[in-house]
């Protein structure tokens, strides 16, 4: 079974910064289409950011523009979402999908594999 390990969660204050890391198996993360997901206490997953496995084509929900950057280094097989003015309302657990298809397909939230999820606590 596929395994993305997501880590670099905890607890923050409003304000603050967080870089989250997803490590994933080589034969996945050479091709495949990544992506960042929250959920939140009560509400759905929701997409926050993805890029292709080129790293050329990236996406954003609109909470995550000008905060949050994505990127990928296909060497060390790790994807990675840098949080920067993070507010109280981005408290979530952050989850990492991995799929075959295209960023469209990630940014509709269909990943063949997820990871286990990083909390993200943000304190007002």
């Amino acid at each position: 079974q596929v395994q993305l390990v997501e880590s670099g969660g905890g607890l923050v204050q409003a304000g603050g910064s967080l870089r989250l890391s997803c490590g994933a198996p080589r034969r996945i993360f050479s091709s495949y289409t990544m992506g960042w997901f929250r959920q939140a206490p009560g509400k759905e997953r929701e997409f926050v950011a993805g890029i292709t496995w080129s790293g050329s084509s990236i996406s954003y929900a609109d909470s995550s523009k000008g905060r949050f950057t994505i990127s990928r280094d296909n060497a060390k097989n790790t994807m990675y979402l840098q949080m920067s003015n993070l507010k109280p309302e981005d408290t979530a657990v952050y989850y990492c999908g991995a799929d075959a298809g295209t960023l469209r397909k990630v940014v509709a939230g269909f990943c063949g594999y997820w990871g286990q999820g990083t909390q993200v606590t943000v304190s007002s």
